[in-house]
């Protein structure tokens, strides 16, 4: 069986959640992820990875459309497989269902018309007029409400699956290959110019909502000059990494890194944080390097966002979102209590092997897999 995945940016971090899919599912035949690019290459961090991608370059509306025709020619696979609820994804899959009779699962990570409600009322009406950017509001809300049109659905969230329905897929991680001890700290302490310092580290893509800002004051506020701050997935020349080491003197930035270098810099850091702040952005949202943390056996503190406590009740420290004061203290006590912090390690592999597996999700997925393409091989 082919399977035809569906990304609605293959040059963004939307390409994060495509080739998680594509891995899931290699065991059931090819796989090769299809999309607008709106860049020269696929997304960094997948780049070099085993998964196939084929891009074709982003255009505005109307051009667009043509775009999609040619991605609805290109996937060509047995199942297509749609990430996210957008025109670039989900709207290419719809025409697959309705017109190729092909059995179209839908993936849902994010609650994606969420992220252009965080300007208010204004903000929201100007971006629902903008019908030129296939990215824009109009089209993700239209994408939103056909979902009915798809065989399946998968979600990445509680929140998500209340609202769609759907079968639950978090961001898990292949534990198998991914487990402590498997990426070494010495290159990746070197990259960061940290040698004898403690390392709280936050790795991912930058966004407002990710609580950067909350971070860089609640390790500022420790005032250890043993603790330094690293945040990898910045470039220190950009508009962020120069605002950032302004405002944070001591702070180690560290541009994105491929995705098989993960377990090397995760295992530098004496703390990992996710500091989600609550947002319409991050409601629906899961983050994904929760589980990279997990899967390595690192020691975590976050925020009770979304579904996180959840994942982390008891092998996690959790602080309310924005709580700048309660989010130092808890890593401060990680810091300062190497006991509880590798129970707390020790416990969040245990649960991601459990929960959070390749394993656990095929477990989940590949049944639906079936049913989906059963029925379409019956009506052949």
């Amino acid at each position: 069986m082919k399977t035809s995945i569906l990304c609605f940016d293959l040059s963004d971090n939307a390409a994060g959640r495509a080739d998680l899919l594509a891995r899931l599912l290699a065991p059931l035949g090819e796989v090769e992820v299809i999309g607008p690019r709106s860049g020269p290459a696929p997304w960094m961090p997948v780049a070099g990875g085993p998964v196939r991608y084929t891009g074709v370059p982003e255009r505005r509306m109307p051009g667009f459309l043509m775009t999609m025709v040619e991605l609805s020619r290109r996937a060509d696979g047995d199942l297509v497989y749609a990430s996210k609820t957008r025109l670039g994804s989900a709207g290419v899959g719809y025409l697959k269902r309705v017109l190729g009779r092909r059995p179209l699962l839908l993936d849902i990570d994010d609650w994606e018309t969420g992220f252009y409600l965080r300007s208010g009322p204004a903000g929201t009406l100007g971006r629902a007029v903008n019908f030129g950017n296939p990215k824009g509001l109009p089209w993700t809300w239209l994408a939103e409400r056909l979902t009915g049109l798809a065989s399946g659905i998968t979600v990445a969230s509680r929140f998500l699956q209340q609202r769609f329905g759907g079968v639950l897929v978090p961001h898990v991680r292949d534990t198998d290959a991914w487990k402590p001890g498997s990426g070494s700290p010495v290159e990746a302490r070197r990259r960061l110019g940290i040698v004898d310092e403690r390392v709280v580290m936050f790795l991912g893509t930058p966004r407002g909502y990710k609580g950067l800002d909350d971070l860089g004051a609640a390790v500022t506020g420790l005032g250890r000059k043993d603790v330094r701050l690293a945040v990898v997935g910045t470039l220190p020349e950009s508009v962020l990494g120069r605002d950032l080491a302004r405002r944070f003197p001591s702070i180690c930035l560290a541009p994105p890194i491929a995705f098989e270098e993960i377990p090397s810099f995760l295992s530098a850091a004496d703390v990992v944080v996710v500091p989600q702040r609550d947002t319409p952005d991050t409601r629906g949202q899961v983050p994904a390097k929760l589980f990279d943390a997990m899967a390595l056996g690192r020691p975590i503190v976050s925020t009770r966002v979304s579904m996180i406590p959840e994942i982390l009740e008891g092998c996690g420290l959790l602080v309310e979102a924005g709580d700048v004061s309660a989010l130092g203290a808890a890593i401060a006590r990680l810091l300062d209590d190497p006991g509880e912090a590798a129970a707390l390690a020790r416990r969040a592999r245990e649960r991601c092997v459990e929960r959070y597996s390749f394993g656990a999700a095929r477990r989940d997925l590949f049944p639906l897999i079936e049913q989906v393409t059963a029925g379409t091989r019956a009506r052949r």
